[in-house]
């Protein structure tokens, strides 16, 4: 029973969008402490300066005081005497993050997309200017490319030539 389910499971596993999702998630995670920083160490530090010295990592309240009463100088003191806090700041450099990941990646899809309709453009030109008829050489009727005989006149003619572009 289990070796055939460590089978199934190295099947799964092994293919192509499993794995390709896998890089996608290690880059994602990396891309994500990237952002993390870009928001903690060089957008809030100013945007809390423009708005009187707030450092938003220490912007919290106090739910319930810990084993020392407040007031607490900063989070990391108030968590540390065991007080139950609502960090607010945090959380705002938590969905500043989160904006700027989905921003980056809208712009990522968006350029996707455009290169994807380039090529779809590309390959319907160069379909449009593959002929699809042809003219009998014996009664000068349009006929379709791959005809070995003419509906009109009957005529045999020569073996339709292989399409160089694969379906």
């Amino acid at each position: 029973m289990f070796k055939g389910m460590f089978t199934e499971f190295k099947k799964f596993a092994m293919r192509g969008n499993v794995i390709d999702m896998a890089v996608g998630i290690i880059i994602g995670a990396a891309f994500g402490k990237i952002v993390d920083s870009l928001v903690k160490d060089v957008i809030m530090p100013p945007i809390g300066l423009l708005l009187g010295k707030v450092d938003f990592t220490n912007l919290f309240l106090v739910l319930k005081d810990g084993a020392t009463p407040s007031p607490y100088n900063s989070l990391s003191a108030a968590q540390t005497a065991g007080a139950v806090t609502l960090n607010i700041g945090l959380f705002v450099n938590a969905v500043i993050s989160f904006l700027i990941v989905a921003f980056a990646v809208f712009i990522l899809i968006r350029a996707i997309n455009k290169l994807q309709a380039q090529l779809e453009r590309k390959e319907a030109a160069a379909e449009a200017k593959e002929p699809t008829t042809k003219i009998c050489p014996y009664c000068f009727s349009e006929i379709a490319i791959q005809a070995t005989r003419c509906p009109h006149c009957t005529s045999e003619l020569d073996a339709p030539k292989a399409s160089s572009k694969k379906k």
